[in-house]
């Protein structure tokens, strides 16, 4: 039997072949030094490249601390992230992708904040080693994330490198939601969370398998998840539209009654029409959007398969213990 761990680290795989040897060897160094039982659970994501295999041969170095999920499909970062949510076993559970652009070296921080007492530890990039459409991208993005959902508190959404307390991760597992934003869902839970400056690297190697259209979607699923602020804004600018299509109607009324029929100004009308169906165009889609998401949970459709796990049994569930109080025994 394997000794219940104190630490938790999950990883999404998804054709990262070219950075898991050294993942590996970084993230094993990184934790031995703590020197506190842990374990890591890498859950292949529907990788096509040789991932699958190398997953396997790191679980059979260490059998005991390396678990491996395999999905029979891609099923996204954040599925991947909740089915190791499910099996957890440690006390503090941290999330971090594989690209290495957050360093394992960083682990420290979190573990620390933590034992502190926090029950949600946020990351912001610290000296991002990103190209400066990107770095302005997410500034922005940011800053329009803060303004329509205020309560979410996150100075970086996009950095993955997190810790949370097992009761969180146990509650997040639970929603069953098929799509959901794991940072933000976390807040929800959170009572006393935190955020933590990390370092931040260029990836070595491989390319992200985020492309423009998955990045949508990833910010579909955090504004609907979280916010009915599209839905707000599209009643107040119907509620507007309407009452200047009345104000203008009225006014062409008395002016065919004053003036009398005319022609001009036709293709004028015709461009107001054009932009007012492009904009109840575009309410149709968020509105879609969130049907969409409510056909997705009322079908209760699994959120993922998996196709097998590799890793040996656990010991016997041990009492729980709070992080903070084996930090003042340390």
């Amino acid at each position: 039997m394997v000794q219940n761990p104190y630490i938790s680290i999950v990883i999404p795989v998804h054709n990262e072949q070219e950075v898991l040897e050294e993942l590996y060897a970084r993230l094993t160094g990184a934790l031995d030094k703590l020197g506190k039982p842990y374990e890591i659970i890498l859950t292949n994501d529907g990788s096509t490249d040789q991932s699958g295999q190398m997953l396997r041969d790191l679980h059979h170095r260490r059998p005991d601390q390396i678990r491996v999920i395999e999905f029979n499909g891609n099923y996204g970062q954040h599925m991947a992230i909740m089915a190791g949510f499910e099996r957890v076993r440690g006390q503090i559970v941290i999330t971090m992708d594989a690209d290495l652009q957050n360093p394992p070296e960083e682990i420290g921080k979190l573990v620390a904040a933590m034992e502190a007492g926090h029950d949600v530890v946020n990351t912001y990039r610290e000296n991002r080693q990103d190209s400066w459409w990107r770095l302005q991208v997410s500034k922005w993005h940011n800053k329009i994330r803060a303004w329509m959902m205020p309560k979410l508190k996150m100075q970086d959404e996009g950095c993955m490198l997190r810790a949370y307390s097992r009761n969180i991760v146990d509650l997040m597992a639970s929603t069953g939601e098929s799509s959901t934003f794991i940072p933000a869902l976390a807040l929800t839970y959170a009572s006393r969370p935190t955020e933590v400056g990390v370092a931040h690297a260029e990836r070595s190697a491989g390319t992200s398998s985020y492309n423009f259209y998955k990045l949508i979607r990833y910010n579909f699923d955090l504004v609907t998840g979280f916010s009915v602020f599209p839905l707000q804004v599209f009643t107040m600018i119907g509620l507007l539209i309407s009452m200047c299509s009345f104000i203008f109607v009225t006014f062409l009324m008395l002016r065919r009654l004053i003036v009398g029929p005319e022609v001009e100004g036709v293709f004028t009308l015709f461009a107001i029409m054009f932009f007012l169906l492009g904009i109840v165009l575009f309410g149709l889609g968020v509105v879609g959007e969130y049907v969409g998401r409510i056909y997705q949970e009322v079908r209760k459709r699994p959120r993922f398969v998996v196709r097998h796990v590799l890793e040996r049994p656990a010991a016997a569930p041990a009492a729980d213990f709070n992080p903070a109080a084996v930090a003042e025994a340390g």
